[in-house]
């Protein structure tokens, strides 16, 4: 049972239970990293995708985000995956000392980061999806089961400054008004909590890279929205999260045998020479700290302020029901 408090405006969930499908899992890379991994393609697919402002852009269709995840979600923990690999593998050093921690894992999938979290020494964390599908498998998981809610991250069921740690990864270009997910993720992080965002890089983006996998009828490509890191940042200062640093992770050795299990060995090498994952480590401001939109961007990614105070366990499950 999947349920939200704090005046809430979004309906009870029962999420049931969830069998696994025998569709193949080919992951976010195997039919998607175009022209890199030699994926089946036809001659359309061969063409650079263009970012064009705020447009979606498909080299071709693309389903819904929530058609896309639904149908992907009892397969999404059963596929070996370079790009999830190679981003944990740098996330984590910077999730240490969890303890007495609040955890918010946006847009939390299966809940592959939560659980991560907890075991890591986060006492008390919560994971939210607009995704019932993907949240039927996280709720399988025993050390996350009553931690899951279902809502939209334009508008979060929870209280402002109850969280130390914040989590988005690959997400954020399939959330269309990222200003008011940027403005609910400031409310709900106290000063000084540690924000990371990660997303499929958008120059791999351009080059073809695409958000995808396969089931029984088809390969299937998920809608995204492209963003620039500057972009990005900038939308973050406006709302008092400070850009502590952006990195433009490539695939590296860790990955390979992912690559030589998958009989892709041969493409590895290529793969590695371009951008694959932009990551973001931002902090949140105290309060009264006004953000200064006229500074220039490098100077937006150097300050850090910190405040160590905690709330229990205890409050956060009362503020969030989970």
């Amino acid at each position: 049972l999947l349920s939200l408090a704090y005046g809430s405006r979004h309906s009870v969930t029962q999420l049931g239970t969830i069998s696994i499908a025998s569709a193949e899992q080919l992951a976010l890379w195997a039919w998607y990293l175009r022209g890199t991994l030699g994926i089946e393609m036809d001659a359309a697919d061969h063409r650079t995708a263009e970012t064009q402002g705020r447009e979606l852009v498909n080299s071709s269709p693309a389903v819904p985000v929530a058609e896309g995840y639904d149908r992907w979600a009892s397969t999404y923990d059963y596929g070996p995956n370079p790009l999830l690999a190679c981003e944990e593998r740098h996330l984590l050093p910077f999730v240490l000392g969890l303890r007495h921690k609040r955890i918010l894992d946006l847009a939390c999938g299966t809940g592959r980061w939560l659980e991560r979290l907890i075991a890591q020494g986060g006492e008390s964390g919560v994971g939210i999806d607009s995704s019932v599908a993907m949240l039927r498998v996280a709720g399988k998981k025993d050390t996350i089961t009553g931690r899951l809610a279902q809502a939209a991250c334009e508008s979060l069921p929870f209280r402002s400054t109850v969280f130390d740690l914040a989590i988005c990864s690959f997400s954020l270009g399939h959330i269309r008004d990222m200003e008011s997910m940027v403005r609910e993720l400031a409310r709900v992080t106290k000063p000084g909590a540690d924000v990371l965002v990660s997303d499929l890089h958008p120059e791999a983006y351009a080059r073809g890279w695409r958000v995808g996998f396969r089931d029984q009828d088809s390969a299937v490509q998920i809608e995204t929205l492209p963003r620039a890191a500057e972009e990005i940042v900038q939308a973050f200062h406006a709302n008092g999260l400070e850009c502590l640093t952006h990195m433009s992770l490539r695939l590296g050795a860790p990955e390979q045998p992912i690559f030589a299990r998958a009989g892709k060995g041969g493409s590895f090498q290529e793969a590695c020479q371009l951008p694959a994952i932009l990551v973001c480590h931002f902090k949140r401001l105290p309060l009264q700290t006004a953000p200064i939109s006229n500074r220039p961007l490098m100077s937006l990614m150097n300050s850090s302020k910190t405040d160590d105070s905690t709330r229990s366990r205890r409050e956060l499950l009362a503020e969030a029901q989970v």
